[in-house]
């Protein structure tokens, strides 16, 4: 299966140093944020001079380029496997930003979902690949925050069992 890529990304590439480079763009959400948590491996502009504060502006799930932005965050991204037998499990890992960042990742008693796209610098609204509902399954925090998320573990799906019987199978019992 063939995956279209933009001309920009193509070009980035295939240069020996690009202008253009992928930016990291992860939107984290939870019943229990009153809004989404959205990071981005990009100082593209100065949102705020106090707190002194970087980030990039997408219109990516919604966001409003105005209003919202995705702050700055130095972070490292380990993609999913393109294996066909291992889930589309992430890892992120994030530098210790925010010191209650650790305490919001305790205090969630369900799974948070995390999206995640790949744009490029130039073009931050158009996502070049994109990993969408994703469940947050794990979290480590020290001088850094460590983030595995991945689909829905096939093993948590439920199966109702087939009980042999009149009302399920009426063709057996003639």
């Amino acid at each position: 299966m063939t995956r279209a890529i933009s001309l920009n990304a193509r070009r980035s590439l295939d240069a020996a140093a690009a202008e253009d480079f992928f930016v990291v763009l992860l939107e984290i959400t939870h019943p229990g944020l009153a809004v989404p948590l959205r990071l981005s491996t990009d100082p593209t502009e100065r949102i705020s001079t106090e707190p002194l504060v970087y980030g990039t502006r997408s219109s990516w799930r919604g966001a409003d380029p105005v209003s919202d932005h995705w702050q700055f965050v130095a972070a490292a991204l380990e993609l999913p496997s393109d294996q066909e037998d291992v889930p589309a499990a992430v890892r992120i890992t994030l530098d210790l930003f925010d010191a209650t960042l650790p305490a919001l990742l305790r205090s969630f008693e369900t799974r948070a979902t995390a999206n995640i796209a790949l744009v490029m610098a130039s073009d931050p609204d158009t996502p070049e690949q994109q990993f969408l509902g994703l469940e947050v399954t794990g979290g480590t925090y020290g001088n850094q925050v460590a983030i595995s998320a991945s689909r829905k573990p096939i093993e948590e799906e439920g199966a109702p069992m087939d009980i042999i019987g009149k009302q399920r199978f009426p063709g057996l019992f003639r």
